[in-house]
């Protein structure tokens, strides 16, 4: 029997110990396929006008994919390689040179790479065109007729993941050098011993956290905190407390935890909590490191899609507050008016729910006040316009303006970062003749769209009057019509009628721009995501195995002496779901706190779209736990 027959038996016979891995491998090759396939794609690129954007994206996500695969392989490879040093040591036992061992370790996580690799490109090449499909989709694009599979993209994952085989396959035969033969033997029992707790370092990790929080919490342009340390030092401040406050979190609160738990007699003596508990007590510092790991993988996971996800979520809100009209443009000649009015009438699908057409006057106005620089251009619109636009766009407000007074209109206004306008007084020159307004309300809307106006003041009716008669008023043309977000035709039949100088602005063009970026983010983050979460619930999954297998003793005794599976089964799920539940809920925190830190900065309202993020999270990783409790049973519950 050779080797490479020796390694092909132990795969087949360990299999279902592998199975998890092998599967996150294959669903990592899938997903790195097809965004190289998506790179290279010549029809997709031609679909949308962003095509340098879609290539660059799906490069730099398929080299933080590479990174990160690359470090799961071989982070995963290293429990499976602890797990068989008894295994290796009996084949030293029995006379098998290192060398001989080694190369068989080496054919053994070789071939399971080369399968994976061969799956994962023919899963690939039939899975990319549904993936595309979803792409274009949430991008808002019609779907392809045609998708081809590049070479270039099979060549390309072939190479970086046959050198990743390779070196991972080369760590499992330089093992066998590392370690003497009683070492292997005694593996298993290493790291068995009741870990002892320091109160200054448990007190320390509620601090770090504590401190990492409430920095990533401050107010950026106030905090006396962001000023002294700095734009580009503090994040990484927040992530050294954050993370070393983790770790310390895990090697000593949870060991506080468990002795707690362990000095409650009623319920350490109840069943068989006593060998949960002691399991998990002594065991607590050796997954320390592991746990920490995952729950900063989830924590970027969760803050990563989260953030991706809500910009999708809020796109319509956003494009609407830039263009709260579907069409608008300055007139220019009133036979194009015409013509615009025509074409939307004759749109049976796009009804016109309002059609205004409003006076509007650009001034120079002397921001000194306001801002450090000196003139700024800003559209006026008379009160009694604003007033008309407010309520065919059921904004449920109106203004009250007299003399000199005024209102500020800044869809894009944010707190601390933009000027305090009320009871600021600015002033501007009309033909020599100079004016002083006073800012006594602040919306933060606008009733006119961004691209065709300039930022919006909204003045009392007597003043505007005063104003038309020393200046030449711009007519702006609003239209508001039914389904704004499927106004392609229309959209391209005014754009062709209406001249560049009239500054034609509409919900439909920004709309789809921001579908397409922020549908790429969503697409990109949602599968990274979905990796980062398989390869972290994999990595619990056989980190349990591997214990499974050291306890198996253990739990045949227990089942000798009369105890019923139910309840091994019982302390086997309370056992597991300390350590798939503390790393998920530390991952939770984290990116609620990065995510409110976001929300606060940008002062919009992620509640929505940040939970859906977290429950699908949380559904998927509830089923690798029951995956693993069953699995863990099935190891130990095993009678001869």
């Amino acid at each position: 029997m050779t080797l490479f027959s020796i390694a092909r038996k132990n795969m087949k016979n360990n299999f279902n110990n592998y199975f998890l891995y092998f599967a996150s491998m294959i669903f990592s090759i899938v997903i790195y396929f097809t965004f190289v396939s998506l790179k290279y794609d010549k029809t997709i690129l031609a679909s949308s006008d962003s095509s340098p954007k879609i290539s660059a994206a799906f490069s730099a996500a398929s080299v933080v994919l590479m990174i990160f695969v690359a470090i799961f392989i071989w982070y995963s490879n290293s429990f499976f390689t602890r797990k068989r040093k008894k295994e290796v040591a009996l084949y030293s036992l029995l006379g098998v040179r290192k060398k001989q061992i080694g190369k068989m370790l080496f054919y053994e996580n070789f071939l399971l790479g080369v399968i994976a690799l061969a799956i994962g490109i023919a899963l690939g090449s039939i899975l990319s065109k549904y993936f595309v499909l979803l792409l274009m989709k949430v991008m808002g694009h019609e779907s392809l007729a045609h998708f081809s599979i590049s070479f270039s993209a099979i060549v390309n994952t072939i190479i970086v993941f046959m050198i990743i085989t390779l070196l991972t396959s080369f760590q499992g035969y330089r093992v066998i050098y590392r370690f003497k033969l009683i070492d292997l033997f005694q593996a298993e029992k290493q790291g068995e011993s009741e870990p002892k707790a320091s109160l200054f370092l448990a007190l320390l990790s509620i601090v770090l956290i504590g401190v990492g929080y409430w920095i990533a919490l401050q107010n950026l342009v106030t905090s006396n905190v962001w000023k002294t340390l700095g734009m580009a030092i503090t994040p990484l401040i927040i992530l050294a407390t954050v993370i070393l406050g983790t770790y310390l979190l895990f090697s000593t609160v949870t060991v506080y935890m468990l002795k707690l738990a362990k000095k409650n007699k009623k319920s350490y003596w109840n069943g068989i909590n006593i060998i949960g508990v002691s399991q998990l007590l002594y065991r607590i510092k050796g997954n320390a490191r592991t746990l920490t790991i995952i729950a900063i993988l989830s924590a970027t996971t969760l803050s990563a899609v989260g953030t991706s996800y809500s910009s999708y979520y809020n796109n319509k809100h956003n494009v609407e507050m830039t263009n709260p009209n579907s069409i608008m443009f300055t007139v220019t000649d009133n036979n194009i008016s015409k013509k615009v009015q025509d074409t939307i009438s004759k749109d049976k699908n796009h009804q016109i729910l309002y059609h205004e057409t409003i006076p509007t006057i650009e001034v120079n106005v002397d921001t000194k006040n306001l801002y450090d620089y000196g003139d700024m251009p800003y559209t006026f619109i008379s009160v009694s316009d604003f007033n008309i636009l407010a309520k065919e766009q059921h904004r449920k407000d109106s203004l009250s303006l007299k003399g000199n007074q005024a209102a500020i209109l800044d869809a894009a206004y944010m707190e601390g970062f933009s000027p305090k306008y009320i009871g600021t007084e600015v002033s501007f020159n009309l033909k020599e003749h100079e004016q002083k307004i006073s800012f006594i309300d602040l919306k933060k809307y606008s009733v006119l769209n961004a691209k065709t106006v300039f930022n919006t003041i909204v003045i009392s009716d007597e003043l505007f009057t005063e104003l038309v008669k020393v200046t030449n008023p711009l007519d702006m043309e609003v239209y508001k019509i039914k389904n704004e977000d499927d106004a392609e035709n229309v959209t391209k039949e005014l754009k062709s009628i209406i001249p560049d100088q009239a500054k034609f602005s509409n919900f439909y063009t920004d709309y789809t721009s921001g579908l397409e970026t922020t549908g790429l983010l969503i697409f990109m983050s949602g599968f990274l995501g979905l990796v980062f979460l398989a390869a972290t619930g994999s990595i619990i999954y056989f980190k349990q195995l591997t214990e499974a297998t050291s306890d198996k003793g253990r739990y045949e005794i227990l089942l000798k002496i009369g105890v019923k599976k139910k309840e091994i089964y019982k302390s086997i799920a309370k056992q597991v779901l300390f350590i798939f539940a503390i790393p998920l809920l530390a991952g939770i925190a984290h990116s609620a706190i990065a995510l409110t830190a976001l929300s606060n900065l940008l002062q919009t309202n992620l509640v929505v779209p940040v939970v859906i993020c977290i429950s699908v999270y949380t559904a998927i990783y509830i089923f690798y736990y029951f995956l693993t409790v069953n699995t863990y049973y099935k190891i130990v519950a095993k009678t001869k």
